[in-house]
């Protein structure tokens, strides 16, 4: 059993033609009524109820055809479905509307629009910027399968992005680069070696000493306050301070790093051309210091690693490594944030416990991932996969989303784990990807995320949003849900309330981070930070209370 079929391959027995190139069997990159298109075979499928669900989930029929199992018809990870092709002619009209992954509608409400594109089964035509088609995957079986096939599909796009304009504002999300995400094989493999052997070397412990000192050094911008945004303020800098330090500089340079990639971002073409130079010469300059002196650091790992990666080849694995760490981190923060701050499953109460943050973390994993659609594939030729023909070389994308949220409906229907609420653990979400191109360090970031919410909430343990959440506005695009800014109020806390803070003003002069080394014996490791004074014992009645539960024992240590 193979993950998809070739066009060429032996068919079973049929009522009627069904070669390909008929007006019963859709050419590769047309629709279900032979007119050019963007490879699906029509539409007119729904979603499956509660009782059917696990059966649909095997067969996947594609638009206009019958499900019915073919010979060899299996399931697994790494292995397909084989939908067979349609035996009859679509009994629909073809869609003319164009769905779009961009603009206020998709970025107002995703899942509408990923609702809409199941009718055309596990594989849906869209257009993720103006004139730029693709396929992407619904289906959470499909997207494992297309996952774990690195035989069929290919993640090297230079073919792909050849029809492309250079200044397509797709290809720097999409374009070929020598690093782990757009090389197969031994390519891969060598490039993926040297990330997970750099991580691996950095202790959790030291990680979480790190993420508690930035955190803190954030809040006591801000503290005072009484008021933030916590994407602007905290979640967005966070990421970006950290991965300054991980890969061996000093926070002077962070501020660099910050509005680099800022205007890359967010700013109009000619201040993205700008930041895109300005992020050049950082990572230039970091790989030239580094190559002078080597430290405790992930750049220093990767130049001597044994892979021997030439310069070209370490620059590209820290950009990708910055840009995979910094946005999904900051998209998993604040989505999950706002969570907390707006459902009261996550307050403390008389009655009961509360969730906490991994249980935010693990329900926007599923339903939210920071990273919404992604994992860039191409077919190496023609195949039938899922019930739609799909041309070589076309370009076809995962919807961790789509997908994700899917396979939560049907694990609550079904009464099964993997529906991102408390006790379920959140494994079966998409969000990390899956098989051989998946995430290499979810630890890593899961530990990054954990903490940096925690010390949040710990030391503002009244924190609400200002407006509602379904007010909240995100950063319109194909690939990420992010949102655009995160306003939140507290009581105000100052440095100089003994006790209040989690900083301690007296000696930050002796944690002020100079070097950017990380792990133990590092010469400029941070310390971590005192904790502040314990209050005298209080009586129940003089205890105060707070929305989250798990800060009740972290006012007066580090959580």
């Amino acid at each position: 059993m193979t993950s998809a079929r070739e066009p060429d391959a032996p068919e079973p027995p049929a009522r009627e033609t069904t070669e390909p190139g008929t007006s019963r069997q859709p050419e590769p990159g047309t629709t279900g009524t032979g007119t050019t298109g963007t490879g699906t075979t029509g539409t007119g499928t729904t979603e499956p109820g509660p009782t059917d669900r696990a059966a649909a989930e095997q067969t996947e029929p594609g638009p206009g055809s019958r499900p019915r199992p073919g010979p060899g018809s299996g399931s697994g990870p790494g292995t397909s479905v084989r939908a067979e092709p349609p035996d009859s002619e679509p009994d629909n009209e073809p869609d003319n509307d164009v769905v779009r992954l961009y603009g206020p509608e998709f970025a107002a409400d995703p899942q509408a629009v990923y609702d809409r594109l199941r009718r055309f089964g596990p594989l849906a035509p869209v257009e993720i910027s103006p004139g730029v088609p693709a396929l992407l995957v619904t289906g959470y079986r499909a997207a494992l399968d297309l996952l774990h096939d690195p035989v069929t599909w290919s993640k090297d796009s230079r073919l792909w992005q050849q029809a492309l304009p250079e200044d397509s504002p797709i290809l720097p999300m999409l374009g070929w680069r020598p690093n782990v995400m757009f090389n197969d094989g031994d390519e891969h493999a060598r490039y993926r070696q040297v990330i997970t052997d750099g991580f691996d070397r950095i202790p959790p412990h030291d990680l979480r000493t790190m993420v508690v000192s930035i955190a803190d050094s954030l809040i006591a911008g801000f503290g005072a306050e009484g008021r933030a945004d916590l994407m602007g303020q905290f979640a967005r800098v966070l990421p970006l301070k950290l991965f300054n330090r991980l890969f061996g500089l000093p926070d002077s340079y962070s501020g660099r790093l910050i509005s680099s990639l800022a205007g890359m971002m967010e700013g109009d073409p000619e201040e993205a051309a700008a930041a895109n130079a300005e992020f050049q010469g950082y990572i230039g300059e970091l790989i030239a210091a580094k190559k002078n002196a080597r430290g405790r650091d992930l750049t220093s790992w990767f130049l001597d690693h044994p892979a021997e990666l030439d310069d070209e080849e370490v620059t590209h694995q820290i950009v990708l490594t910055m840009g995979a760490g910094h946005e999904p981190t900051t998209n998993l923060i604040g989505n999950a944030l706002s969570r907390m701050l707006t459902d009261e499953r996550y307050y403390s109460t008389l009655s009961g416990g509360a969730l906490t943050p991994r249980d935010a973390i693990q329900d926007v994993l599923l339903n939210e991932p920071p990273i919404s659609n992604y994992s860039s594939h191409f077919p190496r030729r023609d195949v039938y996969f899922h019930g739609t023909w799909v041309r070589s070389g076309q370009l076809v994308m995962v919807s961790y989303a789509a997908a994700g949220a899917a396979h939560g409906r049907t694990a609550a229907a079904t009464g099964s784990s993997g529906s991102g609420v408390s006790g379920s653990g959140g494994g079966a979400h998409l969000a990390w990807s899956a098989g051989p191109h998946s995430c290499p360090v979810p630890r890593h970031a899961l530990l990054i995320a954990t903490t940096a919410i925690e010390r949040l909430t710990a030391w503002l343990s009244d924190i609400e949003l200002t407006v509602p959440h379904d007010e909240l506005a995100y950063r319109p695009g194909p690939f990420h849900r992010a949102l655009v800014r995160l306003p939140a109020r507290f009581t105000p806390i100052s440095p100089d309330q003994a006790g209040a803070t989690p900083w301690d003003s007296r000696d930050s002069r002796d944690r002020r981070h100079t070097t950017g080394s990380v792990g133990p014996g590092s010469s400029g490791e941070s310390r971590p930070p005192t904790a502040p004074e314990a209050p005298r014992p209080a009586s129940p009645a003089q205890v105060p209370q707070t929305k989250f539960p798990w800060t009740q024992d972290r006012q007066t240590q580090d959580p």
